[in-house]
């Protein structure tokens, strides 16, 4: 009923950056790796055109890694630490062509010796691509689940382990699709939405302090 009540809230607004990348064709494991990556401490209005105009230039690995460090890095400028990115993609590519023919397992513990990509990307790209029952958890699914009481954790690590306990795991994959959206909109971190919130009568607002 929760999921429910959030899905319908979330009509209209952008979907998580991930999410819409694969709806513009850009789902293999590669692809979704690469936007993670760029997605790192970068929002979502930034991530997804940079990331659509770097995989138009190079949507393969062997093709990232002809391009080179400098120019992943040019193309790329506008998300957060483009420089250290551009040589994890560089890296990231490489490294898939020289160890992996060329395309990635899909497998988490060999994407999490990728330098960049920890478990959040790695379940991510997992859920999205290979079609896996992964959770993925960044600030907004932390936030918003203990936020509601769901569970009771103070890192985002521990709260994978908290979700993947208690969640039904039809719904893992689809958590990160419609938390990110309702976090930056309704469930926000300072002064949420908590008056016009439509789970409001579930929500233990657990440290909220200012609601709107």
């Amino acid at each position: 009923m929760v999921l429910a009540r959030v899905r319908e809230s979330i009509r209209g607004f952008a979907d998580a950056a991930m999410f819409e990348l694969a709806a513009r064709g850009h789902a293999s494991l590669f692809e979704q790796l690469v936007g993670c990556i760029l997605s790192i401490r970068t929002r979502d209005e930034v991530t997804l055109p940079v990331a659509l105009r770097l995989l138009s230039q190079a949507r393969t690995p062997e093709a990232m890694r002809q391009l080179g460090p400098e120019r992943i890095g040019v193309l790329i400028r506008p998300v957060t630490f483009s420089e250290q990115k551009a040589g994890t993609l560089h890296t990231l590519a490489t490294r898939t062509v020289e160890e992996f023919g060329g395309e990635l397992p899909c497998d988490a513990q060999v994407l999490q010796t990728f330098k960049g990509v920890g478990p959040k990307c790695a379940h991510l790209a997992l859920g999205i691509a290979c079609g896996q029952e992964r959770i993925s958890v960044d600030i907004h699914v932390h936030r918003v689940t203990n936020r509601w009481g769901y569970v009771r954790a103070s890192t985002p690590e521990q709260t994978l382990a908290a979700l993947e306990a208690v969640l039904p795991r039809e719904h893992w994959v689809e958590l990160n699709r419609l938390l990110v959206p309702f976090g930056k909109h309704v469930c926000t971190g300072t002064q949420p939405k908590c008056s016009t919130c439509p789970v409001l009568s579930m929500c233990r607002q657990v440290g909220v302090r200012h609601p709107r």
